[in-house]
């Protein structure tokens, strides 16, 4: 039979009920041969608990005591499904990240993996033991603990099933698939059968909050075939393939509504060659993730370059771009807080015309006022006001039918 890896994230396992709801899942797929390996969360809300905990001893904490505080969470939740399963006649081992020999880099907090020996992982498959493995976490070259960051847990799934060469890796959460938009803001929104690496990695970048963007690459590179699906039922989800996999060719795929970006305004930047690239190369430095950019010259010969970042990276971009307009001699900063992002995301961009135009009327219908354009091979972004946001995502979503299931 193949070998599954999968991955249940912390509101999966949130209770003891649920753990068992989960050894119980995973005894179907055991019973009928298959080779198991499990990558969890922590349960619940524990990991803002214990974040919590930390802020009452120190107001500055040092990273390598924080990942050593927070790789707790998962070991408890690997100890008690190993327990759970046990009960049910199921045998199971739990592992850390260190005893899988998940290697990283010694970036504290956003450690990214480098290997996995699986060696141990191997030997308790070969034994008929279900693996239980602590996800978001790993240890450096030293031997210290590290943590993921932010969707860890969904790479280590991935990453297992790159290692040992899984027949498939199902990522459970608590929607049941992948959405042509948030449900939750548009009630038409439908579930998507099959999405591609590169539209679900935009999506994710976008907001989407399915799957995680490190995640989806790591399966793209290594061609690992995700199955996002629910942990509260049996129904068959979204499958995350190559493009050459997927079924439904259509032109937009997805739209994505991010309302936690502001439009920072750099004017009055003189026109020489390379300020642009020392600007943003500075940005990347401080660790700002850039979004939307669109740089315009006056008739005054000076340049005004405006970009999108997140409201959490707002105060280190100010510093940023003010050191370098005191630096240049010239410039003026503008910050708008009260921005939307929507975007259009599908593989059928490359080969169709009048993508953009439909998009565009139908803001204009609405008097939607665009701010921003950026655009790429597969996807379109525009800027908007935030208290237009959600109305514009409704109508991008129905422009491009996205309501209506597929012909």
């Amino acid at each position: 039979m193949s070998l599954i890896v999968q991955k249940f994230g912390g509101t999966s396992v949130g209770t003891t009920d649920l753990i068992r709801n989960v050894a119980n899942r995973i005894k179907l797929y055991y019973e009928q041969g298959h080779d198991v390996v499990v990558a969890v969360s922590a349960m619940g809300k524990s990991t803002d608990a214990l974040v919590e905990l930390a802020a009452r001893i120190h107001d500055r904490p040092s990273p390598r005591e924080m990942d050593v505080l927070l790789s707790t969470g998962e070991q408890v939740t690997i100890a008690l499904l190993a327990m759970a399963l046990d009960s049910i006649g199921v045998p199971a081992r739990s592992f850390t990240g260190g005893q899988v020999g998940m290697l990283t880099n010694e970036n504290n907090s956003e450690a990214r993996i480098l290997d996995i020996e699986a060696d141990r992982l191997r030997t308790a498959l070969a034994n008929r033991q279900v693996c239980i493995v602590a996800g978001f976490q790993g240890v450096d070259k030293n031997g210290n603990i590290t943590t993921l960051g932010r969707g860890g847990s969904d790479t280590t799934a991935v990453a297992l099933a790159a290692a040992l060469k899984a027949d498939s890796c199902e990522i459970y959460t608590d929607v049941d698939g992948v959405y042509t938009t948030d449900p939750n803001k548009v009630i038409s929104a439908r579930k998507i059968s099959y999405i591609s690496y590169e539209e679900m990695l935009e999506l994710a970048r976008l907001g989407a909050g399915v799957l995680h963007s490190r995640s989806v690459e790591m399966a793209s590179r290594f061609k690992v075939k995700l199955h996002v699906r629910s942990s509260f039922n049996n129904a068959q989800g979204t499958m995350v393939v190559a493009e050459e996999d997927v079924m439904e060719k259509v032109q937009v795929r997805g739209v994505t509504l991010k309302t936690d970006e502001s439009r920072v305004s750099v004017a009055q930047i003189p026109d020489r060659p390379g300020l642009a690239a020392l600007l943003f190369g500075r940005l990347a430095d401080a660790q700002v993730n850039v979004d939307v950019i669109v740089q315009s010259t006056g008739t005054d010969g000076k340049n005004t370059i405006s970009f999108t970042v997140p409201h959490k990276d707002l105060l280190q971009t100010r510093q940023v771009v003010n050191d370098f307009i005191q630096e240049m001699g010239a410039g003026a900063l503008d910050v708008n807080e009260h921005i939307a992002i929507v975007s259009a995301v599908g593989i059928g961009m490359r080969s169709h015309s009048g993508i953009a135009a439909v998009l565009f009327k139908a803001l204009a219908d609405l008097d939607i006022n665009i701010e921003m354009i950026s655009t790429s091979e597969i996807k379109i972004s525009v800027v908007v006001h935030k208290d237009q946001g959600k109305k514009a995502l409704e109508a991008v979503h129905s422009a491009f039918d996205l309501d209506k299931p597929p012909a």
